[in-house]
């Protein structure tokens, strides 16, 4: 088997999203070791958001199953798709898949654009439907910049996952065993995490 590793690194170069803060690292020096203090948003990076990020009630990011976040997974390339992704553009190539990721034009960039590609509220409808577990995609949000949060509480309130600001960059369009994990942060509203792809046993 394969490992990606579809995770961006988390630095002071990092992309924020507008009104985010930018991460900071002071590294000390204590002699017989190295430590350092962090200083970061629960959405820096590539990141997973809970209930309560849009909902204000329901799980925390401590609480999210980690059957949504752990299993096989389909990679979507929507590169063709427009800024707006639409049902339209998906439909007939989820099949029985539980978790998706939505590959875009937006993988490895890596300054904020107001126009980064995002779903409709009429597919996070859809997913909402399907009980899909998990949906992740490599720009910034799942939503638009200038949006009223409809697709976030759409899909959170279904009980889907939220992953975003992947880098897909590297992967092909495939099924994959994916684990993505937050931080275990008791009562927050999202993580930054490590998102790891494996090809299925026997796949190359």
């Amino acid at each position: 088997m394969i490992y990606f590793d579809v995770t961006r690194p988390l630095s002071r170069r990092n992309l924020v999203f507008p009104g985010d803060c930018t991460p900071s690292f002071i590294q000390k020096d204590r002699g017989n070791y190295l430590i350092s203090d962090l200083h970061m948003s629960t959405h820096s990076g590539t990141h997973i958001d809970a209930p309560v990020h849009y909902l204000r009630r329901g799980q925390t990011i401590d609480e999210v199953p980690m059957e949504n976040l752990i299993g096989p997974c389909r990679v979507l390339d929507v590169t063709d798709a427009g800024n707006r992704i639409k049902w339209e553009s998906l439909e007939g190539q989820i099949g029985h898949a539980e978790r998706l990721l939505l590959k875009t034009t937006f993988s490895g960039k890596e300054t904020f654009d107001e126009d980064y590609p995002c779903i409709d509220l009429t597919a996070a409808k859809m997913f909402a439907a399907s009980r899909i577990k998990c949906i992740g995609i490599d720009s910034p949000s799942i939503e638009s910049y200038h949006c009223d949060g409809a697709v976030h509480r759409t899909l959170l309130e279904s009980g889907c996952s939220i992953i975003e600001l992947l880098d897909l960059s590297r992967v092909e369009e495939r099924d994959y065993e994916m684990i993505a994990l937050p931080l275990r942060l008791a009562g927050l509203d999202g993580s930054p995490a490590r998102v790891v792809l494996r090809t299925l046993k026997g796949e190359r």
